[in-house]
């Protein structure tokens, strides 16, 4: 069985990341189901692993 890899986090996609978890009070594997992520790089970006100075989105949700 192979595995799809999760596309490459850019800082753009961490700041809407973190809007959806932190304003839209969406869960973890919610955020990763709807941008097609694996739950341990939304885990990595709202722990500060990946992108820290990166602030949440300002507005709606692009997507």
């Amino acid at each position: 069985m192979n595995r799809t890899p999760s596309p490459p986090i850019t800082p753009e996609m961490a700041a809407h990341i973190r809007f959806l978890v932190k304003v839209r009070k969406l869960y973890q594997h919610q955020v990763a189901a709807l941008l097609g992520l694996n739950q341990g790089r939304v885990s990595e970006v709202m722990r500060d692993r990946r992108y820290p100075n990166v602030p949440p989105a300002q507005g709606a949700f692009p997507f």
